[in-house]
Order: C-alpha cells, then structure tokens, then sequence
C-alpha cells in the first residue's frame, strides 16, 4: 500500500497549483521536459496504448508559427511562455500496440473495419489522461502550468503535424509563473455537488 503524500507535496500538485497566464522571464531546458516525460509516460493507460504526442514550441520562430492560430485573448500568455507543448493523440497509436502491449494481439481491438470510432475514443481518452499526467509531473519537478483551449485544432494540426496521424488536444504554456499574474481562484464544487455513492 503506498504511503500517503505530505501536505506539501498535495499543495503541489493539487490545493495550491494554479493556471498560469503569466510568466518570469527564466528558461525551461530541454533535460527538464525529458524528466517531465520520463515520469509521465509511467502513468497507466488502457492496453498500455499510450497515444499522446507532444511538440514543445520554445523558439521565437516556432511561437511565430502558432501565433496565428491562437484566440486573441491567449496570444499574450502564450507567447510570453518558455515552452509551449502542444499536446495531441496519435490515431494510430496501435500499431505501436506489439511493441507497448506484448502479451496479447491488442491491434485488431483497434484496426479494421468499423474500429474507427473505438479507436478515436480511446486514443482522445488516454491521450487525455496522459496529458494531466504530464502537468502533474510538470509541477512536480517544480514548473507551472497553463493548459488552455482557444486556439484552431485544424490549423495547428497542419502546421504541426502535418502527416495528419496526430490530432491536437489542447496546449499547456510551461515555465515559471508569475504569481502577480495570478487570477483569484475560482470555486469548485462540492462533494455533494458532484458526487454520489450508491
């Protein structure tokens, strides 16, 4: 049975961190993004089919590539970000199942006629699941974090990744945030609110 983790290492990750929408002005190196997905890619995932793909955007050419892309209101934050990952699900991440899920034949789960819809969902799902992994160890090994919507899927998806296996999700801006930038936090709900034991 694991241990329970301290305070501080909760506020961490959940009761004190916070969307970030402003940034100091100090690097993120690319070791750290290593380290951050060396521990992400450790969180489970259904056949183990691990679908997400990342695109760091850290050069000033990289950022003028997506800039047209982002809702006005997000151009700012983002580009004022040291890192900008583009998280995205690859739609054919079963043909990595052989090598990621090798004690059964989990492909055809996935591939052929009338699978799309399967494995569409499965790769949004875990791909999605994957990508909080990431900012939980983002923040972990001490960067904060910006995950926001507000920009165009389809564009990015072509200037990105143009081979058009991978859909993008969402971005997640990375760095250290400003806590002056800081909106107040906002509420959650309840345990009654949103939740039910039957």
């Amino acid at each position: 049975m694991p241990e329970k983790l301290s305070q501080d290492a909760l506020a961490t990750l959940f009761t004190e961190a916070r969307t970030h929408n402003g940034w100091l002005a100090q690097p993120v190196d690319d070791a750290l993004l290593l380290q951050v997905w060396d521990i992400a890619r450790m969180g489970p995932t259904s056949a183990n089919c691990s679908p997400l793909r990342v695109v760091f955007v850290k050069s000033a050419a990289a950022k003028a590539r997506l800039k047209p892309m982002l809702m006005e209101g997000n151009v700012e934050k983002t580009l004022s970000a040291p890192v900008v990952a583009i998280f995205g699900q690859d739609s054919r991440f079963f043909e990595l199942l052989p090598r990621l899920f090798p004690h059964t034949d989990a492909r055809p789960w996935f591939d052929g006629p009338g699978k799309e819809d399967v494995a569409r969902i499965t790769a949004f799902r875990n791909g999605t699941l994957q990508c909080a992994y990431f900012m939980l160890a983002a923040r972990a090994l001490g960067l904060d974090c910006g995950p926001m919507s507000g920009f165009d899927n389809a564009a990015v998806d072509r200037e990105f990744f143009p081979d058009g296996r991978v859909k993008s999700n969402f971005l997640c801006n990375l760095g250290h945030g400003d806590p002056a930038r800081l909106f107040p936090r906002s509420p959650r709900l309840e345990f009654a609110e949103a939740c039910q034991v039957l």
